[in-house]
């Protein structure tokens, strides 16, 4: 009976060592994809236990303020399905961005569980380039930027102004709705200066009646000695 008591506490011992709690996604990412005029997009998402012992989740923590994330509950079975739901709030963002909410659990094999977030914004008013520049003693020649409205309904520039008097600016339509050019000069470039236009649109969206360029004039970067 010795040998069998021996192999047996053996077998359990090799069970527990290979025993594993593993919360994971159905899927490898969560997207996000809000519409231009939301102001918070939200999302359920399914996963799963997939280990062969349970796991208790001890704490959520976002990486960013913008986003939140909850469980449907604090301990989940071997195989359980569990939901989740997610708020994010779109605030100013355009693009794609990748974020991340950290999950804590009870499971020494898996003590931190990642859910990774993809929030992908469409960028209903592009601006190209963002920032016009010019170096310090450069001739204060003109330089323009295109304004271009991507969204499902046109937009309408209806006033720029500049938060700095140091530049003339003008803006003419290409497009109807669509396509505008904004042209700046500086008075000057004898010194360092970081302004703003100010860009005011006619759009149903309160997010977007207001957008921001900008223009910078800056110490041209002392050139590197060449090496012998």
């Amino acid at each position: 009976m010795k040998p069998l008591t021996t192999a047996f506490t053996l077998l359990l011992m090799i069970f527990a060592a290979t025993a594993r709690a593993e919360l994971a996604l159905d899927v490898p990412v969560i997207e996000l994809k809000p519409k231009p005029e939301d102001e918070v997009v939200r999302t359920t998402f399914k996963f799963r236990n997939k280990g062969d012992k349970p796991v208790k989740v001890l704490a959520l923590e976002s990486a960013c303020s913008c986003l939140s994330a909850e469980l449907d509950k604090a301990e989940y079975q071997p195989g359980e399905e569990g939901t989740g739901s997610a708020e994010f709030k779109v605030s100013t963002f355009v693009g794609r961005h990748e974020k991340m909410v950290l999950v804590s659990t009870d499971d020494p094999k898996q003590p931190e569980w990642q859910i990774q977030f993809v929030l992908d914004v469409p960028a209903v008013v592009d601006i190209e380039p963002k920032t016009l520049q010019w170096w310090v003693g450069d001739e204060p020649v003109e330089k323009s930027a295109t304004v271009k409205i991507n969204g499902d309904m046109p937009m309408k520039l209806l006033k720029i102004t500049a938060t700095r008097e140091s530049v003339d600016f003008s803006f003419k339509e290409v497009t109807p709705g669509r396509e505008y050019v904004v042209t700046v000069k500086p008075k000057s470039t004898s010194e360092v200066t970081l302004g703003a236009l100010k860009i005011e649109t006619d759009s149903k969206i309160p997010k977007y009646q207001r957008q921001l360029a900008f223009f910078s004039i800056y110490n041209k970067p002392a050139a590197e000695p060449q090496q012998k």
